[in-house]
């Protein structure tokens, strides 16, 4: 028996791995992140310093530009001395590393990168002033100063490469102070998180403990359930081990086999007074525990000593007991000896059936037989009868009195109406004879052909009848054509028929679907109905609920539409009322549903 208990053995290991990763997530997310904070705020620091840098430089080449402005101006001025001189090419050769350095340190700022090409540029044209100042006279040399003074500034392009520089070191600064922040609140948020951790670790601890311990005990209910539900089970249940010695075994095992409850470590042999002793049957349950295979349905003849005997079902199959490393064989045997009596009892009464039914099918044959054979016969007389009838009214002539003609017609009408009846005695009988011919029909063009056909002889008997015909949408099934006609036929002449005497005769014809799939016809009419008492006797060979003076007919008409419907496993039945009408429903079950092939 199943226990309901947790697998704790399966559920820890997928509780431990997902503690694993919490501890890994909280422990190696913070270092990840502190080490990426970290990384940024070296580089905040050092576009920090690469900004104060970028500053200096360009103080510097400010300074040179200023130097070689005032020795410039100084010469222009007539104070041309060694020294000066000395001073311009000093600082004439510190501009261009100075701008070097800036374009270096500014790489990476497309925006300064433009303003240090303007003041190169522009440092390019005050140098060339710059030397015209030196080697020119005084009047060229007034002219390049006040050009290099007024003309060619440079302070507004330092000017603003350092405010640029000092916007980017703003910025830096914030961000360097963000990400300290945030390594802060990183650090104690994962200080928590540990925290918290270990308060889960602890708590889950603390219930999986109590979890195991309840296992434990519903472990042990469990046991005792399964143990309650085997000595309850009435079949007989047996476990033997590798040895085919008894480990356990239910109270209906022991009732079967007159045993009792101490036999643990019992040879299976030795039970049941050597039932179990056939060496075939423990090859067989050696084989289950060896093999791995299992034995399903495996009747034994088991004799005791006492000599009771009985027929034994034996299942058994292989099985791994709690508690136990080996595996185990359970081994079911019911008695089904009363079982086995019943079926033979009940093959005998089969065969008798059979025999019945044989016998009863060879007398429906004979039947059939004799009424086709019958029905032969009986033409010569009837045509003899009728023309010999009407040879004598020829013949008698005018001087006939009133009583010889009405017994004339008498013999003239009854013999057409026994004609009528061996034509239909006929019909009956090939209906039970002939093969079902099947094939697609459209019923809704079948009754349309029948209706047409009983229209033109309604009007040809009764010009002045009116009659209303209902019909619905009818389906396509397959089915035998003639056969199908005839049920149609039948139904419709009924309907006009009975309905004749009524005003104006109305027809309705239907189709339903059935829920489990069948197809439900029904053909009512207006006309006189019957009594429901009498509906059993519609469908009878030769059974009339009217008389014949009142309306037409042999008898055989239902009775051939209910052979026609149980050939092809329908069946037919009648609603009616007197004075009110009647309506005739006969079904056909859903295998004369037109095949897919036909659909196409």
């Amino acid at each position: 028996m199943q226990s309901t208990t947790p697998d704790f053995n399966f559920i820890a290991p997928r509780r431990l791995a997902a503690l694993m990763l919490a501890i890994a997530a909280i422990v190696v997310a913070p270092f990840l992140v502190l080490r990426v904070a970290t990384e940024r705020s070296v580089e905040a620091a050092y576009l920090v310093s690469q900004a104060l840098a970028v500053e200096k430089s360009v103080h510097a080449l400010s300074y040179e530009v200023r130097n070689i402005e005032a020795a410039a101006l100084a010469i222009a001025a007539g104070i041309d001395t060694p020294r000066v001189r000395a001073r311009i090419a000093q600082s004439n050769a510190a501009l261009e590393p100075a701008l070097a350095e800036i374009a270096r340190l500014t790489r990476d700022n497309p925006e300064q990168q433009m303003r240090v090409g303007a003041l190169q540029a522009r440092l390019e044209t005050r140098r060339e002033l710059s030397n015209r100042i030196i080697a020119a006279d005084a009047e060229v040399q007034r002219a390049a100063g006040l050009a290099l003074v007024s003309q060619i500034p440079v302070r507004d392009l330092s000017a603003d490469i350092i405010a640029a520089e000092r916007a980017l070191l703003s910025q830096r600064m914030d961000e360097s102070r963000r990400l300290g922040v945030q390594a802060s609140t990183l650090t104690w948020g994962a200080m928590f998180a540990q925290l918290l951790l270990l308060g889960l670790m602890l708590y889950f601890s603390r219930r999986q403990v109590s979890r195991r311990i309840e296992a434990e005990r519903e472990s042990q209910r469990a046991s005792a359930r399964a143990q309650a539900v085997l000595q309850t089970v009435r079949e007989p249940i047996v476990l033997v081990d590798q040895a085919l010695n008894v480990v356990m075994h239910n109270t209906a095992f022991s009732e079967q086999y007159r045993v009792g409850h101490d036999i643990h470590g019992t040879a299976l042999s030795a039970i049941g007074d050597d039932a179990w002793s056939d060496p075939g049957a423990l090859q067989r349950l050696s084989d289950v525990l060896v093999h791995g295979r299992e034995l399903w349905d495996f009747e034994q003849l088991q004799r005791s000593t006492d000599g009771i005997e009985r027929i034994v079902l034996i299942n058994a199959r292989r099985m791994t007991l709690p508690g136990r490393d080996d595996s185990v064989v359970l081994i079911t045997a019911s008695d089904i000896t009363a079982q086995k009596a019943t079926e033979q009892h009940v093959n005998e009464l089969n065969r008798q059936l059979e025999g019945k039914i044989e016998l009863v099918s060879e007398v429906n044959r004979e039947l059939e037989a004799f009424s086709y054979s019958v029905s032969h016969d009986l033409r010569s007389p009837l045509r003899h009868i009728a023309g010999f009838a009407e040879k004598l009214g020829r013949q008698l002539g005018d001087s006939a009195d009133e009583k010889s003609v009405h017994y004339l017609d008498v013999i003239g009408s009854s013999a057409r109406r026994m004609s009528s009846l061996i034509d239909d005695l006929l019909v009956y009988s090939r209906l039970g004879r002939s093969a079902l011919r099947l094939q697609t029909l459209d019923m809704q063009s079948m009754v349309a052909e029948t209706r047409a056909m009983i229209d033109a002889n309604a009007m040809s008997d009764a010009p002045d009848r009116e009659i209303e015909w209902r019909v619905g949408p009818l389906p396509v099934l397959v089915a035998d054509d003639n056969m199908m006609r005839q049920v149609w036929q039948n139904l419709l002449d009924n309907a006009v028929k009975y309905s004749a005497r009524t005003k104006r005769s109305i027809i309705t014809i239907q189709h339903h679907y059935e829920p489990d799939g069948s197809h439900r016809f029904s053909v009512g009419d207006n006309g006189a109905g019957f009594d429901m008492a009498y509906a059993g006797k519609l469908f009878g060979v030769f059974q009339r609920l009217h008389r014949a003076s009142e309306y037409a007919g042999t008898g055989i008409g239902l009775a051939s539409v209910r052979r026609v419907l149980a050939r092809h496993r329908g069946h037919i039945w009648a609603e009616a009322e007197t004075g009110l009408g009647a309506t005739f429903h006969f079904s056909l079950p859903a295998s004369t549903d037109r095949p897919l092939e036909a659909i196409a």
